[in-house]
């Protein structure tokens, strides 16, 4: 016997996941996860294929979204993102995913949580994993979520509606600080590190320190296994000193080797997500490391090229493009004080209908 359960499919940004109304998942988290487990990746074992679920066998497409309405006065949505973990049959709810997020409010007004506006729609979505909020824009004519359209992001082929996303006071929302350690620079195993925390936590070390350029393919990096290994061993130590705990099992914080940029950008980046290398950037680590680069004293900010004046957007070259954010920024201060930040994304209802998952899974331990 097998449970359906309600369900769309959203490209978010440069992912892709499973979206659903919290309604219709079990209340006890534990039965939860072992349902987006079975939806995702099937039941008996996941070896990282996902060939028994919905999953692409891929970080970026084993992610969900539950999304409900709000409990809170300043807000209209709940959303909590979980990662499915690809080759485990485990999930991480520890950070967000600002990709995945872009497809939420799209979500909302076709399931009926929300209701659309003439011309665009306004929503303030509470983020459940970090406790904070983010304003969404949608363009919605006539009442209707408008998929089509001519913004452009790297990492999605084509064009599409352009989705804003503007994020409110993130910094420090994992680690409980924007600098976790008080400092813009540290040393872990004689290596030089920036430890930010700007919606997303990220270790950001430069590729030359490791021997390496900073400009090779995904492929040349996850064949590194010599490289892997130093940054894991780095990772750990970071987790600890961030605040997080044996960061084993998790997949925060981020690792991002950082190389002065070659296409006109502010910085270069090679993110590891956390051990395999994102063959673009997710959209919170994208906030840290710009926030990064314009902080005095870390390692991006040694590297970075130098802004416009007046300019507040910063590009963040990644091995299929570049990923803009524009970071409202309060000097005043002797140290920088980041008020918000802004990012453009897309997002594609892909399916909908309901996937079935075993009712040993909901009744038995798996």
């Amino acid at each position: 016997m097998q449970k359906a359960i309600p369900y769309m499919h959203f490209r978010g940004g440069s992912s892709k996941g499973l979206y659903f109304n919290a309604a219709d998942l079990p209340s006890d988290p534990e039965i939860r996860n072992r349902v987006l487990i079975a939806a995702m990746a099937g039941v008996g074992g996941n070896d990282g294929r996902q060939i028994d679920g919905l999953g692409g066998g891929d970080p970026l497409s084993s992610k969900v979204a539950i999304v409900s309405r709000s409990q809170r006065a300043d807000a209209d949505l709940d959303y909590a993102f979980v990662q499915v973990v690809v080759g485990g049959n485990r999930v991480d709810t520890i950070q967000n995913c600002g990709n995945i997020l872009a497809g939420v409010v799209p979500y909302a007004i076709e399931a009926g949580l929300v209701t659309a506006q003439a011309g665009q729609t306004r929503t303030r979505v509470h983020m459940l994993n970090s406790e904070t909020v983010c304003e969404v824009v949608v363009q919605t004519p006539h009442g209707q979520v408008r998929y089509d359209g001519d913004a452009r992001i790297d990492g999605v082929p084509g064009t599409a509606a352009p989705i804003t996303c503007n994020f409110i006071d993130v910094a420090g929302s994992t680690c409980g600080a924007l600098l976790p350690t008080g400092h813009p620079l540290d040393v872990i195993n004689d290596v030089e590190a920036t430890l930010i925390d700007n919606g997303m936590p990220v270790v950001i070390l430069r590729a030359a320190d490791f021997g390496i350029s900073g400009y090779e393919s995904c492929d040349q990096l996850n064949a590194n296994a010599a490289l892997k290994q130093r940054l894991e061993l780095i990772r750990l130590q970071a987790g600890k000193m961030m605040g997080l705990g044996d960061v084993a099992d998790k997949v925060v914080p981020k690792m991002c080797l950082v190389a002065a940029p070659r296409h006109g950008g502010r910085i270069c980046t090679r993110t590891f997500i956390p051990h395999v290398c994102h063959s673009a950037i997710g959209v919170l680590g994208a906030v840290s490391v710009a926030t990064a680069s314009i902080l005095p004293g870390t390692v991006a900010a040694g590297l970075a090229a130098t802004l416009v004046d007046g300019s507040s957007t910063i590009s963040v070259e990644h091995p299929s493009g570049e990923f803009s954010v524009s970071l409202e920024v309060d000097r005043s201060a002797a140290f920088p004080e980041i008020k918000s930040a802004g990012l453009l994304r897309t997002a594609r209802l892909l399916s909908k209908g309901e996937v079935f998952v075993p009712m040993s899974v909901i009744r038995d331990p798996l």
